[in-house]
């Protein structure tokens, strides 16, 4: 069973800047700004030999302003079911408060492991204001001082925290399994399709843009196979991003595309492909990603029979060479084609991990080279001996030929595309390199 710790308190008391120091990683939005953490999100941390998810949560309000409270209250709750030990961060500056206290309340049904961490005690003297929170008798009544900033603290903490778990837990729980990322502008639907898919409420959904601003990770299972889908904060062009937070979520995005083996890229259907799906797309293909596009709020759009065909040729106009990409309209009103699109998005895996036996490459190649073969150069002839798959991560096929420094772009792309036509690499970037034999 895997081992869970969820890490909850109020806004503004440090649980972004403790999760990243058990994960070791800048993965979660750290700001002074309360509420930057929406949706709860995962990361993997081990102590003393023992393998444990971390779960980072937003902060728990009530009776306030700020539209995504409940949202929020939901997701907090929800991580608390999933989890096998929870850490209550409170905050040594600001002392007790009445929210501490209401939130206490609503752990005491939990009937789990509860910790409380009393954060920003980087002095003696406010280790000894963290005393104060004995007061709320939660878990086994010890309260443990911490500075996740410098991480004073935390090594005793994470020693009686192991005490909590069977076994040794899972290293690296996402290993081999494909990762997915979902990209597009704010407001397309990237959350709702998440949380279509998962049937549940993975992630905050409103009718404000730009509501998602960590990557949130998701196991799922659909037809016996498994995969990792990220959810991103939605990215649009430099010049709109104002805020700090919301530069920090476009990096992480872009960081989460480097990170994934498919990008689906997800396209308002009454905006069409912009310059910047455009930008995504090359940056994908640049990161040897598989791509594909995916259309959405479909059922907006006025239709007859030709409408699909039409809007598919307008995009493949502007894919130009890319024209590799496949495209799927969907509508997450009505669920239109969401589990198709999934099932897409692991075919351009499968593709993208394939690999072709050398004699088969041969067979159907050479033939190919033989009916249409390299165009001489300055009166030499050059001869393509034989083909192979080299062992990488996306396909790139060596070439060997006797003159690999006269063969020009052309004639790259006319092997490309038979390769594509013999094979199927839909979805995928195709490299082929040329080496001297």
């Amino acid at each position: 069973m895997a081992n869970i710790v969820a890490i909850v308190g109020r806004p503004n008391v440090g649980k972004s800047t403790f999760f990243n120091r058990l994960v070791e990683q800048r993965k979660a939005i750290e700001d002074n700004e309360s509420g930057v953490t929406r949706d709860r999100h995962y990361g993997h941390a081990q102590w003393g030999g023992k393998f444990f998810s971390v779960i980072d949560t937003g902060g728990y309000v009530t009776g306030s302003e700020d539209v995504f409270e409940a949202e929020i209250r939901k997701q907090v709750k929800l991580a608390l079911e999933e989890a096998s030990v929870i850490l209550f961060v409170v905050d040594c500056i600001d002392g007790l408060t009445d929210l501490d206290k209401e939130f206490a309340n609503e752990l005491r049904g939990a009937n789990k492991p509860i910790f409380i961490v009393a954060n920003k005690a980087d002095t003696q003297e406010r280790s000894f204001m963290a005393n104060e929170f004995y007061e709320l008798g939660l878990g086994d009544g010890a309260v443990y001082p911490i500075a996740a900033a410098s991480g004073s603290g935390t090594g005793d903490l994470l020693d009686e925290l192991i005490t909590n778990f069977d076994d040794e837990g899972i290293e690296n729980p996402d290993e081999g399994i494909p990762k997915l990322a979902i990209l597009g502008r704010p407001n397309v639907g990237k959350s709702s399709f998440l949380n279509a898919l998962l049937g549940t409420e993975r992630t905050i959904v409103t009718d404000e843009a730009g509501t998602t601003r960590d990557t949130i990770n998701s196991h799922y299972t659909l037809y016996g196979k498994n995969f990792i889908i990220s959810d991103t904060a939605g990215i649009r062009k430099k010049s709109r991003v104002k805020e700090d937070i919301e530069f920090y979520s476009v990096m992480r995005s872009l960081r989460t595309l480097e990170d994934s083996d498919v990008v689906i890229v997800m396209v308002d259907a009454s905006r069409g492909l912009e310059a910047q799906d455009i930008n995504l797309i090359s940056l994908a293909i640049k990161n040897n990603k598989g791509v594909m596009i995916m259309v959405n709020k479909w059922d907006l759009i006025e239709k007859d029979h030709k409408t699909m065909n039409k809007f598919k040729d307008d995009m493949m106009e502007k894919l130009g060479e890319n024209r590799w990409i496949p495209i799927i309209f969907t509508s997450m009103l009505t669920k239109q084609r969401i589990f198709q699109a999934i099932e897409l998005a692991v075919q351009v895996y499968e593709n993208k991990t394939r690999k072709i036996a050398t004699s088969q490459l041969n067979d159907k190649m050479l033939p190919e080279i033989e009916r249409y073969p390299p165009p001489a150069w300055k009166g030499k002839y050059i001869k393509i001996k034989y083909i192979t798959q080299l062992p990488t991560k996306n396909p790139v096929f060596a070439f060997f030929c006797n003159l690999p420094q006269y063969l020009k772009a052309p004639y790259t792309r006319y092997l490309e595309n038979r390769l594509r036509e013999h094979f199927d690499f839909q979805g995928v970037p195709v490299k082929i390199t040329y080496k001297k034999k």
